[in-house]
């Protein structure tokens, strides 16, 4: 997939605002500081869709992005930070809640994860909520850059490990990095493959 036009719609915490096009939806989510500003400037092409910050917690609205006018990219709060007042995380969590409860136009969610940290337990309870609601989702680990091939693999392996704990299989997974583009087509035709099912 090419992506020929990326524009920003709209931000709000309210999910009844949320656009009324029934075009297909791709949520991205994952703790705060994961990268994932950084991760959807470089799938979209554009170096500031999507604000970034060395400060985490920056996003803390449900933003919708138009691409190539036919599906929107869903930039969710980061969850998990600590200096967000208890009163602020629980709102987060009730809009996030919210939006994967309600949003019918949601064909996935992609969950990012920091591939060079062990699997952190607010990850995979999250993952694991989305299990229980029934909510599709593919693990997007960032930051891979940071890490030399053979690493890579340890660190996804030792994921895949904890994952079958809980899981009958691993979840569909990407191995990313916004600085030197990893990952953008497998992402990108992923996306262009559920697109052509619906």
């Amino acid at each position: 997939m090419v992506i020929k036009s990326a524009e920003f719609v709209v931000s709000n915490s309210d999910v009844a605002k949320c656009p009324k096009s029934s075009l297909p939806e791709y949520a991205f989510i994952g703790r705060s500081n994961v990268g994932k500003s950084s991760l959807i400037n470089m799938l979209t092409g554009r170096k500031s869709l999507a604000k970034t910050s060395g400060k985490p917690g920056k996003t803390q609205l449900i933003n919708h992005f138009l691409i190539n006018k036919n599906w929107h990219l869903v930039d969710l709060p980061g969850y998990g930070y600590a200096k967000v007042s208890k009163r602020d995380k629980k709102t987060f969590q009730k809009f996030i809640t919210q939006y994967f409860s309600h949003r019918e136009q949601l064909v996935t969610a992609f969950v990012l994860v920091d591939i060079r940290h062990k699997p952190q337990p607010i990850d995979l309870d999250f993952m694991q909520w989305l299990g229980e609601n029934g909510i599709p989702f593919s693990i997007i680990f960032t930051k891979a850059d940071k890490l030399k091939p053979k690493a890579i693999e340890r660190h996804v392996s030792e994921y895949q490990n904890v994952m079958l704990e809980f899981w009958e299989e691993m979840p569909n997974y990407f191995v990313t990095s916004s600085s030197n583009g990893m990952g953008k087509d497998d992402v990108l035709r992923y996306v262009e493959g559920l697109n052509g099912e619906i």
